[in-house]
């Protein structure tokens, strides 16, 4: 997904006022790291606190293997923040939101079914929170959706939160088969598919101890895809996918999340010939690949122009370089939420959308 501005980090609040003695981040290696920062001898510090079970919670720690990372938790986390949209809904669909303490970076409306679990978890920032933000939630857990928010220019690193004892885990669609080193939205060696979002699924259902829950989310979903798929043949279509920006148009690659959807409807992606997960490419580009239709995304933040399909739609059919093409003048227009097209449990919505819309078309054999 292409991201908004990044937030600069601030300087983080005293370790007091964000993990009070009550919280349950272990005190040990918050009080040894506030040490260190503020350069002063605490000595031995207060008495551990020995009124807990000295093995953690029945069944832990439990350990689930994160982009090469092992992200251990000693308990099922009870003040998590999310910092993406599809990790909330993620964990929202996990009936978990009694255990969200904030969430943040969100591009649409929260998911169909999800609005009542969704109106209690305190909102840290609609773009990407300050650290300061995230640490005065209170987390006993952090779970984002891609490196940009958890990790370098990001709100922190993984590390910098282990270093405050608190996990931090970075879903797997993000970084399996992904190169997120260069200025972009990362360039993919390997084609992303659902088990992988899958993964993310069952990682945090057993982090939450609520394994079962999760295993019939991964059905529901699959469930989906096979019915929405089942018969379907656009062989010969040829789509493109448009995120946002009207000025140098943010189009998907072969890979990420719109290649599941192409894959899964056979059809063809008219700009697979690039691994990057969103080039940005001129509007002669766009015209010379001529697809036969648009995929739209219809984002309601506020970072990029174009964000909403009405607006993509009012600039295609009104530039004299892309009102001519097909898709344009035939009004071939699929809308997708900003998350259908992410890596994400709403890639599922995505499938069933772009199917729907290609049996409607009359395109498909």
């Amino acid at each position: 997904m292409p991201a908004a501005p990044p937030v600069g980090l601030r300087r983080p609040p005293s370790f007091r006022r964000a993990f009070p003695l009550s919280h349950r981040v272990p005190r040990g290696p918050v009080l040894l790291l506030a040490c260190a920062l503020l350069a002063a001898g605490c000595g031995s510090g207060p008495p551990a606190d020995d009124s807990a079970p000295a093995g953690g919670a029945a069944g832990y720690p439990r350990t689930v293997r994160d982009c090469g990372r092992e992200v251990e938790v000693t308990a099922p986390p009870e003040r998590a923040v999310s910092l993406n949209q599809g990790t909330t809904e993620i964990l929202l669909s996990l009936g978990l939101a009694d255990r969200l303490a904030g969430t943040a970076t969100w591009t649409d409306p929260v998911m169909k079914g999800l609005e009542k679990a969704n109106a209690g978890v305190p909102r840290l920032a609609d773009d990407m929170p300050s650290f300061e933000a995230v640490l005065d939630a209170e987390p006993d857990f952090v779970a984002a959706s891609f490196a940009s928010t958890l990790g370098t220019g990001g709100v922190a690193t993984p590390e910098r939160f282990a270093e405050l004892g608190v996990p931090a885990y970075l879903s797997p669609s993000d970084c399996a088969g992904k190169d997120n080193s260069g200025d972009g939205d990362g360039v993919r060696d390997r084609a992303l598919t659902m088990d992988t979002v899958y993964r993310e699924v069952r990682d945090l259902a057993r982090v939450f101890d609520v394994e079962e829950r999760g295993e019939k989310l991964v059905a529901d979903l699959e469930s989906r895809v096979e019915e929405a798929t089942a018969g379907i043949d656009a062989s010969g279509v040829s789509l493109m996918y448009w995120f946002a920006n009207s000025t140098s148009p943010y189009l998907a690659g072969c890979c990420g999340a719109p290649g599941v959807m192409t894959r899964a409807v056979g059809a063809r992606n008219a700009m697979d010939d690039t691994h990057e997960e969103w080039p940005q490419v001129g509007w002669e580009t766009v015209a010379d690949r001529d697809p036969d239709v648009l995929v739209l995304g219809d984002l309601t933040r506020r970072s990029q122009t174009a964000e909403t399909a009405a607006k993509k739609i009012e600039f295609l059919e009104s530039d004299p370089v892309t009102r001519n093409m097909t898709a344009v003048r035939e009004h071939r227009y699929v809308l997708l939420s900003g998350q259908a097209m992410n890596p994400t449990i709403r890639t599922v919505e995505g499938i069933e959308q772009v199917a729907s819309a290609l049996r409607a078309s009359g395109l498909t054999k």
